[in-house]
């Protein structure tokens, strides 16, 4: 139901305001009011919702191998026993971070950064019961992941999935956590933006931004409105020190939701798929397009054989609606789209040569080179993090690359924090050469960098610019 949200709060003061006759006192006693009811409603909220926050702790072996000693690193024995000489090491890897409870069989939601590859998940309950977890599913291009209790006690409470579309700028709420590993810990502020698209931090973006004290460990933890409802998970934050500045990121409940369960449904997320190149509509555009509007998203090209092709969508079209839903920016269409799934029937609302068309289109499931890419098994060298794929129709119309470039893998997907990113690797970088040796499939690539003892070199295409990048492996 879409109906506009009045926090108790606000519907006082307006009453009190109502009801008073004189204009200071009326501030004065709706002030005071205020104050006192809003410290009720905000510590009922906490209170109630608390118990329906975990604490998440995973555990990741990495495997690896080492030398025996540095002895061994002379070049004589290297030279007599074959540079692979090592020892398997393995390595354990903790992470700490939250979960929300949203059903009464044990489902919770967090994120895939909190639980990616664990081979151990000990849930903690807020009165300390803990809990072994597993793995339902996860989603590394959304950052949400789906986990479950292995044995569900009877007195779970989960929290009711609010509408994260009604919340609006200016909205008081609470996030709660595990910040630092310290334990439950409730903070406030308000929704300062929604609908953040281009923070850059994972492949579909559609953050709400808070300046709720949000720090490392209250990730996939809850953001609350004041009817207690789950309007996000706590995901991200920008800062220069490391901590909490003011500038706090949630999934938003509704993109979540979906993705929670298309992995309950199916083990992944299955995505609808227009297969359109598009950009967004600014004023130079559309001033040169003759147009009378600042908004909207402007089709590119049209991949053959894809659901636009064939629904009769032409370059140049621009797309102002989904089905209701207006359409302002290429990541609104892009998260729109993802979201309605594989079998969506969808009516378009266009502009074409300055008349609006309506476009009935059936979705499919995003190609697999779109959806996905083969990670490089490299747990602990400097190209771990990376996914790849080779060069197709639809990834070298996805990631722009030049029709110069014949052969070469594609960089899909790059881990946050992984020693690739922190390398300077990013999403559609273009793999043409390693060690001097052109790579023209992911399977080359591997046995080259397998082989290699020491330093890389790779040859880099991005943005029509290539360059020299040299590693230490």
């Amino acid at each position: 139901m879409n109906y506009r949200r009045i926090t108790p709060l606000f519907t006082l003061l307006f009453l009190l305001f109502l009801t008073c006759t004189n204009p200071a006192a009326a501030t004065q006693n709706g002030l005071s009011a205020l104050n006192h009811n809003g410290n009720t409603v905000i510590a009922d909220v906490a209170e109630n919702s608390v118990n329906s926050v975990v604490n998440i702790s995973s555990t990741k072996i990495n495997k690896g191998r080492q030398p025996l000693s540095p002895f061994f690193n002379d070049p004589f024995f290297r030279e007599f026993f074959g540079p692979n000489f090592d020892i398997p090491r393995e390595r354990q890897e903790k992470s700490l971070g939250s979960g929300v409870i949203v059903s009464k069989d044990g489902i919770i939601l967090t994120n895939n950064h909190v639980v990616e590859n664990a081979e151990e998940i000990l849930v903690t309950l807020a009165d300390n019961r803990e809990l072994e977890a597993e793995i339902v599913g996860t989603d590394p291009k959304s950052d949400v992941a789906v986990i479950r209790l292995k044995k569900t006690p009877g007195d779970l409470k989960p929290l009711t999935i609010g509408d994260s579309s009604q919340m609006r700028l200016g909205e008081v709420v609470l996030a709660i956590g595990n910040p630092f590993g310290l334990g439950h810990t409730v903070t406030m502020g308000i929704i300062s933006a929604k609908g953040r698209a281009d923070v850059g931090i994972n492949d579909y973006e559609d953050f709400i931004q808070t300046d709720a004290a949000i720090n490392p460990g209250n990730s996939g933890g809850a953001l609350l409105n004041l009817h207690g409802e789950l309007i996000g998970i706590n995901s991200a934050i920008i800062s220069r020190s490391g901590g909490y500045q003011g500038i706090g990121f949630a999934i938003p409940s509704n993109m979540a939701q979906a993705v929670m369960d298309s992995l309950i449904a199916h083990g992944r997320v299955v995505r609808g798929w227009l297969g359109v190149s598009i950009q967004n509509l600014d004023r130079n555009l559309a001033e040169a397009m003759g147009l009378n509007i600042n908004s909207g998203v402007l089709i590119s090209d049209i991949i053959d054989d894809s659901p636009a092709a064939r629904a009769g969508l032409k370059r140049g079209d621009i797309i102002r609606k989904v089905n209701s839903q207006t359409i302002d920016n290429a990541s609104r269409l892009r998260n729109s789209i993802a979201s309605l799934g594989s079998e969506a029937k969808i009516k378009l609302a266009i502009l074409r040569n300055q008349k609006e068309k309506i476009i009935t289109v059936h979705l499919t499931a995003q190609p697999e080179d779109i959806a996905g890419g083969t990670p490089l098994d490299d747990d602990e060298g400097v190209l771990a993090g990376l996914n790849l794929s080779s060069i197709t129709p639809t990834t070298r119309e996805q990631y722009k690359i030049t029709p110069k470039i014949k052969q070469g893998i594609v960089i899909t997907g790059v881990k946050r924090d992984s020693k690739a990113q922190q390398a300077g690797l990013r999403p559609g970088d273009v793999i043409l050469e390693l060690n001097q040796q052109p790579v023209d499939s992911i399977k080359t690539f591997s046995k080259i960098y397998k082989a290699a003892t020491d330093k890389i070199l790779l040859v880099i295409s991005r943005q029509n610019s290539t360059f020299y990048l040299v590693l230490n492996k």
